[in-house]
């Protein structure tokens, strides 16, 4: 029997993604801890944060569930233990990578907007709190998906699979905690990045005008290099979280019209809008985290320098190897 559309376009479209986001995340963390881009120390945590979570995204929902899991149902990764663990670290990974987006955008919001409050919280050591403190919560938050799922089916005292616990899930706790998932996940975020945007650039525009007076007509025509230094901070940021804002919007709207959370369990109707939305929402949100490395080259001249060279380095010692 034929597949269906969406299924033939997720059998091909995981593999790519996967074969990209991997080498771009491992490329990203080793660039910025090198050091050589130019950007604070603060920055380059949040970024090396952002990139470790996107690089767990890649391996453990596209790799191990959305590949592995679906294309090999009779391997170990299907006994019940190992299918609640992922269905644990799916929506972990998924929380760390959007609320590091959060505290990144908070911080540049500090950065820019609080002048007094700047040099105690963006420090190295305030950075390291925020990301552990935010690992703890983030790990705690997601405890109840270990209860939300029993085994599908047991052959020879072995369980197989998971499904959903009915009881959970029609329990007034199930229910609120799926409607509390949601709301953390998507729209504070959503409102959070849209919320601290906007004050940045009101912030900028006021700031702006200001130094535009006090400098006066006659020096107009020169570079102001903290203009510019603040400009470069705000194209990347604006571009990290507009991006994350676009490619999340579609999973965000499918998922509270739909309530369906878990599609590579799905055994229904595979032409059913709902479903097709929820698959286009999961693909264009894992696409999320591949894009900032794209962004970091585009918007970031020292870090499209590094990667230049990191790209360059194993076949210049190649090269190097087969001259001598």
């Amino acid at each position: 029997m034929e597949l269906p559309t969406v299924l033939r376009i997720k059998n091909i479209y995981y593999p790519i993604l996967s074969a990209f986001g991997i080498p771009a995340n491992l490329l990203t963390i080793l660039i910025l801890c090198r050091g050589n881009c130019g950007l604070s120390k603060c920055i380059s945590v949040y970024m090396v944060a952002m990139a470790a979570a996107d690089l767990m995204v890649m391996i453990v929902n596209v790799i191990v569930y959305q590949i592995l899991s679906y294309h090999f149902p009779h391997s170990f990764l299907n006994y019940t233990a190992m299918c609640k663990l992922n269905l644990f670290l799916n929506p972990l990974t998924v929380d760390m990578s959007v609320w590091l987006t959060v505290c990144f955008t908070f911080d540049r919001f500090i950065a820019i907007c609080c002048e007094k409050f700047k040099t105690k919280y963006c420090t190295v050591r305030t950075t390291a709190t925020v990301i552990i403190t935010e690992s703890v919560l983030i790990c705690s938050e997601n405890i109840p998906f270990c209860f939300a799922y029993e085994p599908e089916r047991i052959i020879n005292n072995v369980h197989w699979g998971c499904r959903y616990s009915v009881n959970f899930f029609i329990s007034p706790a199930g229910i609120a905690y799926s409607w509390f998932k949601s709301i953390f996940v998507t729209w504070v975020p959503f409102v959070l990045i849209s919320l601290f945007n906007c004050l940045t650039v009101r912030r900028i525009l006021l700031a702006s005008r200001a130094r535009r007076g006090l400098r006066g007509h006659a020096n107009e025509n020169q570079s102001d290099l903290e203009m510019e230094k603040r400009k470069k901070s705000i194209i990347l940021l604006f571009s990290v979280s507009g991006s994350f804002i676009l490619l999340w919007l579609t999973a965000a709207v499918s998922y509270l019209t739909s309530r369906l959370t878990n599609p590579v369990q799905y055994r229904g109707d595979y032409t059913a809008p709902a479903y097709i939305a929820t698959e286009t929402g999961l693909m264009l949100m894992y696409l999320s985290s591949c894009t900032n490395t794209c962004i970091y080259a585009a918007t970031q001249t020292k870090f499209r320098e590094e990667l230049k060279t990191v790209v360059k380095s194993p076949w210049t010692m190649i090269l190097t190897l087969f001259k001598k």
